[in-house]
């Protein structure tokens, strides 16, 4: 009698626990889904989020490395001074990209590449995920591209890296694709493209304009290859006006996001006081970059750099002095150091220019010595001076003019080199860029590895990661190690260390 009690007590707890899980999973779906949020993204939204994260996704210590800024603190002054122990604040890209604009866009993406009426939006994140690849992949070489982003529609959260030759063929695909699929008939993201308010024409003349940057960036690897894509990106249309220039406008109030990226990060680190002495990360402009724009009577010099005298902000260009990037203390003369401007390049509302006239014309100007392109070198190189010098106006246009008299005055003593040799005349081409292109420090660097223009002399400081040499490529995020060796390794095992001097696969010597 007993052995059957048991059972029916077995049976009876059997029947128990099935009700209650009944009970439990009955409104399961409901009662674990948030009813603020739809499991439907709404591409508009994202789209615009994947525009500011990529905007905002800036290595700011290469303002250092390009020798623009530096810093008597170690830390803060890592850029410039490549101090061992801060090392890895080079991994910053890598690590928000692909939580951030890459994710988004893959979202995007996917959401909209099956209907035919949104042929435009799909184009557009296309050309918008090909530059923010093109920037991660310019910092560390091999990363992971065809595999990423698939955590949330695959579960791969360990994705191979590819080789950075099959990355930039297939940027250069989808560029191509990208801008020959807009269709002006067809629907757009409209305002929520904070670049161009849903344009196709000037979404194609960035597809093109992005495409020239890349296929000039691989003229020492594979010559040919770049002739190539330089060729089919001119007879694609690039930007030549300064109404089609790719940039994203902020505003001066409100939410971080809302404010441009670089204003904002150098304003609090460093310029919040706006007193000159004041400056928590002990920051100021470099002296390379102050010296050559005074010794060359640079007009820029009073738009992006003050003094300040007793807590008031001077542009005179007589008392513009840049820091040595060799400090470890702060010196007693702090204040007397030239710093950003707090009215252009701290204009938290000012634009972000994303691609510019100036970068068009000094690229085409390359192409022209390279006989990949007829036009005049002299005369392109002279539009992007003007154009670097026009844009100050864009970002501030109060505080950012600069008159034509002052432009044709710099020019007149600047002209290209008509009988210099190839290197002679990219040396000043690409000086200009670096000029032109502040303080965009990412697209300088990239192009400093290229052409080895601006010819900066390296900073040697104690305790340096590079044995006083400037850096080729980024390091890659210590979590990678931790989560995702076995691709990094073979990553590693293709491109060589994960070291600062291993030459990625467009920078050769």
């Amino acid at each position: 009698m007993k052995k059957y009690s048991n059972k029916y007590k077995a049976t009876i707890c059997m029947l128990w626990l099935s009700a209650t899980f009944a009970s439990c999973t009955k409104d399961f779906q409901e009662i674990n889904t948030d009813p603020e949020a739809s499991s439907n993204i709404q591409p508009a939204f994202v789209f615009t989020k994947s525009l500011y994260d990529g905007a905002k996704n800036n290595l700011n210590l290469l303002l250092g490395t390009m020798q623009y800024t530096t810093s008597f603190n170690d830390v803060a002054g890592f850029g410039s001074k490549y101090v061992s122990s801060q090392s890895q604040q080079s991994s910053a890209v890598f690590s928000a990209a692909y939580a951030q604009e890459i994710n988004e866009l893959t979202l995007v993406i996917d959401a909209v590449k099956t209907d035919p009426e949104k042929v435009n939006l799909l184009a557009s994140s296309r050309i918008w995920k090909a530059y923010c690849y093109s920037r991660i992949t310019d910092l560390y070489g091999d990363i992971p591209y065809t595999e990423a982003a698939q955590g949330y529609t695959n579960s791969n959260f360990k994705p191979a890296y590819d080789a950075q030759r099959a990355i930039y063929l297939n940027l250069l695909k989808e560029l191509d694709e990208a801008a020959l699929s807009l269709n002006t008939a067809k629907a757009t993201f409209g305002a929520a493209d904070l670049i161009y308010a849903g344009n196709t024409v000037k979404w194609k003349k960035f597809a093109y304009s992005l495409m020239l940057r890349l296929g000039m960036r691989m003229t020492k690897v594979d010559a040919a290859l770049a002739e190539t894509w330089v060729k089919r990106a001119i007879a694609g249309g690039v930007i030549t006006d300064d109404a089609d220039i790719a940039k994203i406008s902020y505003l001066s109030a409100g939410q971080d996001i809302n404010k441009n990226p670089i204003a904002l990060a150098l304003y609090n680190s460093d310029y919040t006081r706006a007193d000159g002495i004041s400056n928590p990360e002990g920051g100021k402009y470099q002296d390379t970059f102050i010296s050559y724009m005074k010794n060359n009577k640079d007009p820029r010099l009073g738009i992006l750099s003050v003094v300040y005298v007793n807590g008031v902000a001077d542009t005179s260009a007589a008392i513009q002095k840049g820091m040595p990037a060799t400090l470890n203390a702060k010196p007693a003369n702090f204040v007397t150091y030239s710093e950003p401007n707090q009215k252009t390049v701290l204009a938290q509302g000012g634009a972000k220019l994303i691609f510019t006239t100036a970068e068009t014309n000094f690229l085409l100007a390359e192409a022209v010595l390279r006989g990949w392109y007829t036009g005049n070198a002299s005369t392109l190189y002279e539009a992007g001076i003007k154009a670097a010098m026009k844009q100050w106006a864009i970002i501030s246009p109060t505080d950012g003019v600069i008159s034509d008299l002052q432009i044709n005055t710099y020019i007149k003593y600047h002209p290209l080199n008509a009988a210099g040799t190839l290197d002679n005349k990219l040396q000043q081409i690409y000086t200009e860029f670096w000029l032109a292109l502040f303080p965009d420090a990412q697209e300088v660097f990239a192009s400093y590895r290229r052409t080895g223009y601006p010819a900066l002399v390296p900073v040697v400081y104690v305790g340096n990661a590079t044995g006083g040499k400037i850096f080729r490529r980024m390091l890659y995020p210590l979590s990678e190690q931790n989560l995702n060796r076995t691709s990094l390794d073979a990553a590693i095992a293709r491109q060589g260390a994960d070291d600062f001097l291993t030459r990625i696969w467009w920078d050769k010597l």
